[in-house]
């Protein structure tokens, strides 16, 4: 018994001294198949929500991750899960979170409906803090129909101001919808209509939008999500309306380190000029769609704020507090 003591003890210490010594993330950033990460950062602290990457009718909960360096993370099992959402069966994808008034909402997209006659699309939940529990926010989709041809999947919240938008679409079609306050539903733009839709040239799924020195950069996933091709493209606008003009890819596979690099997220550090684009991709060894882990590294814009092409790396990124 004391020999069992003494290596456990040993082992402890010795992971410890590793978790001190670690100074880089390593991709994956976090162990076991995730996908269509959002990151964004609560009270000095990284977080990423992602899918969790399983059949269909396995897809039926969130976990959640946080670090306070980017390079050790902490798990946060079932932050919600289909006992939570009634109308919610299957396929929970892609949540994207945001903070209002001391509440933490989350969006995502369940039931991968593929028509009208089908129920499900866009819910929302909330809690009281970033690691939940969250609760059905509403007690039914908030989108649950098709607009201009976009299933209601990949949402992402955008604040602009004081100013909350709903981007979302697949079957490469996408729109922007401006959420009410309270996010019970949208309010409509001057000409009555309520779904505007931006779609760029290329345009696949998993949309998402950043600021950046007064202009907008739209960023969104090309290819199929299953294959080698999958990748991240994006286009820069004087508006959250556009007219986006792709400018090109940004996020792709490299044959050397992992294939189908996309459905992806940006962070700023606050304190600094560190950007990190946090995105899923699938290991050399693996074939299988669904075996996608997800990874960080760094972001650049050359002296016209262009975004550089990344370099996807096993080495992933620095440690880094938010000071």
């Amino acid at each position: 018994m004391k020999k069992l003591l003494s290596l456990l003890l040993f082992i402890l210490i010795a992971q410890t001294m590793y978790a001190q010594k670690k100074t880089s993330a390593g991709n994956p950033i976090f162990q076991g198949w995730y996908a269509d990460p959002e990151g964004i950062i609560f009270d000095k602290t990284y977080w990423i929500y992602p899918t969790y990457s399983a059949p269909y009718d396995k897809q039926v909960f969130f976990d959640a991750f946080s670090s306070k360096d980017l390079v050790t993370w902490t798990k946060h099992s079932k932050i919600l899960d289909t006992s939570n959402v009634k109308w919610a069966k299957r396929a929970v994808w892609a949540p994207s979170i945001i903070e209002k008034g001391g509440k933490y909402f989350i969006f995502f997209g369940a039931n991968d409906i593929q028509s009208d006659k089908e129920y499900g699309g866009i819910g929302v939940a909330v809690a009281d803090k970033p690691s939940g529990p969250f609760k059905d926010y509403l007690k039914k989709p908030l989108i649950d129909k098709f607009h201009n041809g976009a299933q209601p999947i990949d949402q992402f919240v955008f604040k602009d101001k004081d100013e909350y938008y709903l981007i979302y679409g697949g079957w490469r079609h996408c729109n922007i919808a401006h959420l009410k306050k309270d996010f019970t539903g949208f309010i409509p733009y001057e000409d009555g209509g309520i779904f505007k839709e931006i779609t760029p040239e290329n345009y696949v799924e998993g949309p998402f939008m950043f600021k950046k020195n007064g202009k907008y950069y739209f960023m969104w996933s090309e290819g199929g999500w299953t294959g080698p091709d999958y990748s991240v493209a994006y286009a820069i606008a004087d508006s959250p309306f556009g007219p986006f003009k792709r400018i090109g890819k940004i996020l792709q596979q490299d044959p050397k380190i992992a294939t189908g690099a996309g459905h992806h997220s940006v962070i700023k550090n606050p304190k600094t000029d560190d950007w990190y684009i946090v995105y899923h991709r699938r290991p050399l060894t693996e074939k299988d769609g669904n075996s996608r882990v997800t990874c960080i590294d760094k972001m650049f814009f050359d002296e016209n704020g262009l975004i550089k092409p990344v370099v996807i790396t096993n080495e992933g990124v620095e440690k880094k507090a938010i000071k």
